[in-house]
């Protein structure tokens, strides 16, 4: 295994819901010490932050104060900016899928690829996709993101123009790309992603040296439209706070 593949390993361990039930965990081992007020101040902990964590409230507020904030855009933002070319960025795939027989691209893939495919009908520019296996499936055989995404794509009747089925994270997808788009010397392009996911994902785009690098995010972290609801656990609330979590850490890392 080499350091790469220990990235998705370690996020796993440390974020929720992972990280909370090792707090629990922990408890259980402490109480079986005899060490009972760290025991219940682990156990407390981790119920806790596992229960909070998975409240669409505070999905919402850490997304607002850890992460650089992004904004909508529109086509005719893309018109006036000159921008060349769309790409959009995998965010995993299904495979295998029994129902289609082939992968398919996960949840979040198709989320971009949607936003993705309607500003290319709205702008009439071309399709990019930056998306190979991740450091979790390398050299498992699993198909690419990529060549899901362009199934997906050929069944909406949009054709992909660029394709990279290779990178593993953020910053092969942004160099991978360049390699791709300086062929045609396309310089001005727009990024397709989970608004979380964005900052990132323009740190890594710009740092290649495109002209332009418009941000053109999708899926915002939102509240609910009921206050109780904001604040009762589900998975939709846990998924959104590990994603910003996971994001936080990695703009740490950059």
């Amino acid at each position: 295994m080499i350091a790469g593949e220990l990235k998705p390993v370690l996020s796993a361990l440390v974020l929720p819901p992972a990280g909370p039930l090792l707090l629990m965990a922990l408890a259980g081992l402490l109480a079986w010490l005899r060490w009972r007020r760290l025991a219940w101040l682990a156990g407390g902990t981790g119920a806790a932050s596992l229960w909070l964590l998975s409240c669409q409230a505070v999905a919402v507020a850490l997304a607002a104060h850890l992460l650089p904030q992004v904004s909508p855009t529109r086509p005719e933002v893309l018109r006036a900016l000159d921008v060349q070319a769309i790409v959009v960025l995998g965010g995993g795939i299904d495979d295998p899928s029994p129902e289609y027989g082939h992968p398919q691209p996960s949840p979040s893939t198709l989320v971009r690829l949607r936003y993705g495919a309607h500003l290319a009908q709205a702008t009439g520019l071309p399709l990019g996709f930056a998306g190979g296996v991740g450091w979790a499936n390398a050299g498992t055989g699993v198909a690419s993101e990529a060549q899901a995404a362009e199934s997906a794509l050929a069944a909406w009747r949009l054709p992909l123009r660029w394709r990279d089925d290779q990178s593993r994270d953020t910053g092969e997808n942004a160099m991978r790309m360049k390699e791709l788009l300086a062929r045609e010397d396309i310089t001005r392009i727009a990024v397709v992603t989970h608004a979380w996911h964005m900052p990132r994902a323009l740190h890594h785009f710009r740092a290649q040296g495109f002209e332009t690098v418009v941000a053109a995010p999708t899926a915002f972290i939102l509240p609910q439209s009921r206050l109780l609801m904001q604040w009762l656990p589900g998975d939709s609330g846990l998924s959104d706070s590990r994603a910003v979590l996971r994001e936080w850490l990695a703009l740490r890392l950059l």
